[in-house]
């Protein structure tokens, strides 16, 4: 296997650990509190936090720094690189401090707002939402300088510690919910652990331990890639200077797709109780799929075609591209067509939800699962531009995103309901991807022949091999599906065995169709 195979499968792997637990931890969670507006109020508090996370730290500087890191390595070795780090750690510990107090300040205006987040509430909802939100702040600070270091040890080429961090982070999560919310002990096997009945404000508490737990376990890796920290900001430093310029657009992108979550609790906040939890938990089920195939390549793929760019071998830069797209395709879309036919079983199974909250949160599921090969693509098309240190396209991308998201969001939600709003979603990341492939190929492939510009846009990425990938992916996802639909229907057994035994039948029956995609896995 190449190094680049060997990185995705570090990440793919700890990233499926990590999303075993983060299902246990939401269902711990769901049947603690159910579809209730207490856990509403929890899911939405969570917002804005999270989208202070990733603007600063988590989603913006990590794209904008690997990139530069990754030229400076190249050029002048790690003693420099970390030179260059610790500027830009200093100046987002600051700004990261500042926002968070300003937020905590201003927070009860921007709940209770019509432009707010959760605008639909009850008052004493609002004032939780309140409560809970200065309390993720504090969580938010840590997250964000793990962040920073995360980024900064995968442009050393490091997986590892960066892929555990989630895994830890859940473990605290869990510990709240099983240890600090429950009013009544809960039994683990013959175990009764203690129940200190703090509620809703426990899995805050869990928050702020895996935030902790988080940053610790990427300290080792400072160790091993000999980090040492300068005080100075010296904003004028040519690589300092590089990182703002890709930083300032990439925050704005990271600010318009958080934009969507907020739009998405919005609209949901007007629709019947349960709205918001049905689109946390079908949105948690598309992020499994999506982060082992997009999110694990993406990540691994960064340092490498950034360091190929760096050397200005364009040739391999595409190669490699075109290698990571087709096997993301052939992987996405078999994965939605199955799990969209054989979710129910493990949903009944999973959530002690009465009949009509399954059927609202399937199919909410399965209109997210429509979006799940542009999400991951998504993964890879961003990546393709900030390792061309060029992050006005992506902005651009993300402006459509929100547009298309405002509008048929608004629009599905009065005629499908919650389901709408996930549908939404599935479209308006579906616009994105495919305006940032359409673009990355023109720009491959300029020629002056206009006709033969028209026909690459019409042909999406005008590659042969990768047009058959989207027919062989089809084709194994719907036979899958059908193998599915057809045990589901026809045999009589417990959930759990029905539902294994029937995406196990799908897998089997998909994987020859897509097998010589999945052969590129080992030469990437």
């Amino acid at each position: 296997m190449t190094k680049l195979t060997k990185s995705a499968l570090i990440v793919a792997i700890c990233f499926g650990i990590n999303k075993i637990l983060a299902i246990l931890r939401q269902l711990i969670i769901a049947r603690l509190f159910g579809l209730s507006s207490e856990l509403d109020v929890f899911n939405v508090a969570n917002n804005v936090p999270d989208l202070l996370f990733a603007l600063i730290s988590g989603g913006a500087l990590a794209m904008a720094i690997i990139p530069v890191l990754s030229e400076v390595l190249t050029r002048e070795g790690r003693t420099a690189a970390w030179r260059v780090f610790s500027r830009i750690a200093n100046l987002a510990f600051l700004i990261t401090a500042v926002i968070s107090l300003l937020v905590a300040i201003f927070a009860a205006p921007l709940v209770r707002s019509s432009f707010g987040i959760a605008p639909g509430f009850s008052a004493g909802q609002q004032d939780l939402v309140v409560e809970l939100m200065r309390l993720n702040l504090v969580a938010t600070i840590i997250f964000s300088m793990a962040g920073l270091l995360i980024a900064g040890l995968q442009a050393n080429q490091h997986f590892l510690l960066p892929a555990l961090a989630p895994i830890l982070y859940n473990l605290g999560q869990i510990f709240g919910a099983l240890i600090l919310a429950p009013q009544n002990s809960v039994q683990v096997g013959f175990i009764h652990l203690p129940a200190f009945n703090l509620g809703v404000y426990g899995l805050v508490y869990g928050v702020l331990i895996g935030s902790i737990l988080f940053l610790l376990i990427l300290i080792p890796g400072l160790y091993q890639y000999q980090f040492k920290w300068s005080a100075s900001l010296n904003l004028n430093q040519p690589d300092v200077r590089k990182i703002l310029a890709m930083l300032g657009p990439r925050v704005l992108s990271m600010l318009f797709y958080q934009l969507t979550f907020i739009v998405r609790d919005n609209i949901a906040s007007h629709l019947p109780m349960g709205a918001v939890t049905a689109l946390t938990y079908g949105w948690m089920i598309l992020q499994v799929p999506e982060t082992l195939i997009g999110t694990a390549m993406g990540t691994a793929l960064l340092p490498t075609i950034s360091e190929q760019f760096a050397r200005r071998d364009l040739n391999e830069f595409n190669a490699t591209i075109q290698r990571i797209l087709r096997v993301i395709i052939a992987l996405s879309l078999p994965v939605s067509f199955l799990l969209a036919a054989g979710l129910q079983p493990f949903l009944s199974l999973a959530f002690a939800w009465d009949s009509a909250g399954i059927q609202l949160l399937l199919w909410v599921t399965r209109a997210f699962l429509v979006g799940l090969t542009a999400h991951c693509l998504l993964e890879l098309g961003a990546r393709i531009f900030f390792a061309q240190q060029n992050a006005l396209v992506p902005l651009i991308g993300s402006i459509l995103n929100l547009f298309v998201y405002l509008i048929s969001g608004n629009l599905f939600a009065r005629i499908l309901s919650t389901s709408g709003v996930a549908l939404a979603d599935a479209l308006a990341f579906s616009v994105q991807t495919l305006f940032l492939f359409i673009f990355y190929s023109w720009s491959a492939h300029r020629s002056r022949d206009a006709i033969k510009r028209w026909h690459l846009i019409n042909s999406l990425f005008g590659d042969r091999e990768i047009n058959l990938t989207w027919l062989r992916s089809i084709a194994g996802g719907l036979m899958g599906a059908l193998v599915i639909i057809s045990i589901l229907n026809f045999f009589s057994l417990s959930p759990i065995i029905l539902g294994t035994l029937s995406l196990l039948a799908g897998m089997l029956v998909s994987l020859p169709l897509i097998w010589k995609e999945l052969s590129l896995l080992f030469r990437l």
